[in-house]
């Protein structure tokens, strides 16, 4: 079964990114694509909802599984296409922009063609959203076609982890289940050995694989969760002074966490209260 919209190629876009068609098939074992190189000029992401089915890269066969999909940028050869026992739900998009060659380029995504969604919910729920305004109004209403897509794009790039050289297995998935977990207990004290524990591998190679999954270190990551809820904190708790702010972030040095906030967010904290505060 299928649901899909086709629309027209805009010759002047004034947008930076438009869909060409958007579509989602599920009990469609016979679901087979080939295209040559040169055969298409936009870029597509199909994204495996559940089932499973499989891609060819350079004569090598891949298997892609719920959370995870394969990236194709335009006048790329293609060849895709269901497992026939447990035939995939799929998710796809085709689109197009002047502008989306170097905004991909420069954030990575030319250097796998398979990746995995950390957060596949908020994919999943964009995708509809489009495919939706798509069903319902066509052409009728470009702009939101345009922002749904941006919006689309920009949570794939966001969430995306290459499915190829930057995880290892089982091991991989269990830094990315642990995500939820590690960001909801970030203002507790960072306990190295009790997170490996959980990801079932060494303290040393919990840190490498973390890196190689995410890009950054665990203690980057719970820094930015401390941060952001301190952030949140700073506008919503408007009595708290910042010291308690600080201790309910998980540092207790008001010094310490003054310095790390002017780090990444270039003022203090009294001064992101001040500004953003009302």
């Amino acid at each position: 079964m299928m649901r899909q919209s086709h629309l027209l190629t805009l010759p002047q876009m004034p947008f930076f990114c438009f869909p060409e068609s958007v579509g989602y098939y599920w009990d469609y074992p016979t679901h087979s694509v080939y295209r040559e190189a040169g055969a298409l000029n936009n870029f597509n992401i199909h994204y495996v909802v559940a089932g499973k089915g499989y891609v060819e890269i350079d004569g090598e066969v891949h298997t892609l599984g719920p959370g995870e999909a394969v990236l194709y940028f335009p006048l790329q050869r293609q060849r895709y296409y269901s497992s026939e026992d447990d035939p995939w739900k799929i998710r796809w998009v085709h689109f197009y922009g002047s502008g989306l060659q170097d905004y991909l380029i420069e954030r990575g995504l030319h250097q796998s063609p398979l990746w995995t969604l950390r957060q596949p919910d908020l994919w999943e729920q964009t995708h509809e959203a489009l495919l939706t305004e798509a069903e319902n109004y066509r052409m009728l209403r470009p702009v939101q076609l345009s922002t749904l897509t941006y919006g689309l794009l920009a949570a794939f790039v966001e969430q995306a982890v290459p499915l190829t050289g930057a995880r290892s297995g089982t091991a991989g998935n269990r830094i990315l289940e642990l995500l939820p977990l590690m960001q909801q207990n970030a203002v507790k004290p960072f306990l190295l050995e009790e997170w490996a524990r959980l990801a079932g591998v060494s303290p040393y190679y919990f840190c490498k694989l973390f890196r190689s999954v995410m890009k950054m270190t665990p203690m980057d990551f719970v820094t930015r969760c401390r941060l952001q809820m301190a952030k949140q904190w700073l506008l919503e708790r408007k009595e708290a002074n910042i010291g308690q702010i600080a201790a309910d972030a998980g540092y207790p040095s008001v010094s310490y966490f003054n310095k790390r906030f002017m780090e990444h967010e270039g003022m203090t904290p009294t001064a992101y209260r001040r500004l953003y505060g009302g």
